[in-house]
């Protein structure tokens, strides 16, 4: 029995495959977040979470509106809003995280959760919106923007400065820090080291954010954590891509990333301003080579827009931001040779790195800050209400064919 649970927690962690790239006319169910931004989305079994910085929600119809603080949760298959999942988060929420027995992980910006404490990082039930007991993660000193599962162990990532700085492994269950993982991100751009986004696969962890150090040895805002075994370690990997500036407005610039599903490559996407090089990018690695000056396999700019997002499912790599354009290395807020239009939203082959002819658009506002693939599509939450030339009020769902 051990066995099976064991297992599950490793499948429902696992990056879903998609061998096809998803329809670009949104399903009609999804419901809508009528004020702020969606941060995160995940799924827990057949439901929907989502979060971000927001107070309302409607039903798809648009008939029924529903006080949300921050975080609400809806049925995968008809969007029916939980009407009995209705937390108070009184902070915005920047992580989500499915977790065993109808909970989710909720990290973010707020010091309680229902009027009871619980500091940047909470497990609630779907139930009912309640704390999950014995759950105790001692987060503190800053807030958390990302989280990733792998069966007993919870990855976090912000600029909190205990139990560790910006990065720790915790107990799933209880909360309590891994002492077996110590690898600490410094020597930061800014004036708080913090960590943007990670994601884990069964032996490797990504990280990304404003340090140029891991473990006190030389990762310019990306590295990677061998995670294979009991004790974390530094990978022999390493990129100077991103070792060069952008504009002065971003000191640190890189922003999202995702493995692919088999774990073998994995993406990442920029802002910085129109400056060439790195900024304004999404970019293929490749897991498993070693070095010190490692090249990404392909880089896609957008001429001087921002993109925020990422999600790789094998027949694809979705990008999401403010971008007006993809194939665009001289552009400098323009559309420059080869340009293709894609107005917030794109999709990228996988190997040859450009775009592909899938082009649902998207109002851009500030841009796509979530993306969430799974078996019967792929779920984008931003802070905008055109998805598909559809309303779709800050979250919709494009389905696989």
């Amino acid at each position: 029995m051990l066995a099976r649970v064991a297992l599950a927690a490793l499948i429902a962690s696992a990056p879903t495959a998609h061998f096809r790239v998803v329809s670009a006319d949104p399903v009609d169910s999804t419901p809508h977040v009528l004020d702020g931004i969606v941060n995160a989305i995940t799924v827990v079994g057949d439901t929907v979470v989502v979060g971000g910085s927001f107070s309302e929600v409607s039903d798809a119809a648009r008939t029924t509106a529903y006080p949300r603080s921050n975080l609400f949760a809806y049925d995968l298959a008809t969007g029916r809003v939980l009407p009995d999942f209705a937390p108070i988060v009184p902070g915005p929420v920047y992580g989500l995280a499915a977790g065993d027995q109808g909970t989710v992980y909720v990290g973010g910006e707020f010091i309680g959760v229902n009027d009871s404490p619980a500091r940047s990082l909470a497990r609630l039930k779907l139930s009912d919106g309640s704390l999950v007991t014995g759950f105790a993660p001692r987060i503190g000193g800053g807030m958390v923007s990302t989280l990733a599962r792998q069966g007993s162990k919870l990855y976090v990532g912000g600029d909190f400065t205990s139990p560790r700085t910006a990065l720790a492994r915790i107990d799933a269950t209880t909360g309590a820090a891994d002492p077996a993982f110590g690898i600490t991100p410094g020597a930061s751009l800014t004036p708080r080291v913090k960590v943007y986004a990670i994601a884990a696969t069964r032996y490797r962890l990504a990280v990304d954010g404003s340090f140029t150090t891991l473990d006190g040895r030389s990762r310019p805002q990306l590295g990677l954590i061998d995670i294979s075994g009991p004790t974390a370690r530094l990978a022999p990997w390493r990129t100077e891509a991103y070792a060069r500036p952008c504009m002065s407005a971003f000191p640190s610039y890189v922003r999202g990333l995702d493995f692919s599903p088999d774990g073998h490559y994995f993406a990442v996407v920029t802002t910085g301003g129109p400056r060439g090089g790195m900024c304004d990018t999404a970019a293929r690695f490749e897991t498993y080579t070693k070095g010190a000056t490692i090249k990404p396999t392909w880089v896609n700019a957008t001429g001087g827009d921002s993109l925020y997002a990422v999600s790789v499912t094998g027949a694809a790599v979705y990008v999401g931001g403010h971008q007006r354009w993809l194939n665009n290395p001289q552009g400098r807020d323009s559309a420059g040779p080869g340009a293709v239009s894609r107005p917030g939203i794109g999709a990228i082959h996988p190997t040859t790195g450009m775009a592909l002819s899938w082009n649902p658009t998207r109002e851009r506002g500030i841009g796509v800050k979530a993306f969430y693939a799974h078996h019967s599509g792929l779920l984008v939450g931003s802070d905008t209400t055109r998805l598909g030339r559809e309303y779709h009020a800050r979250i919709g769902m494009f389905p696989l064919p």
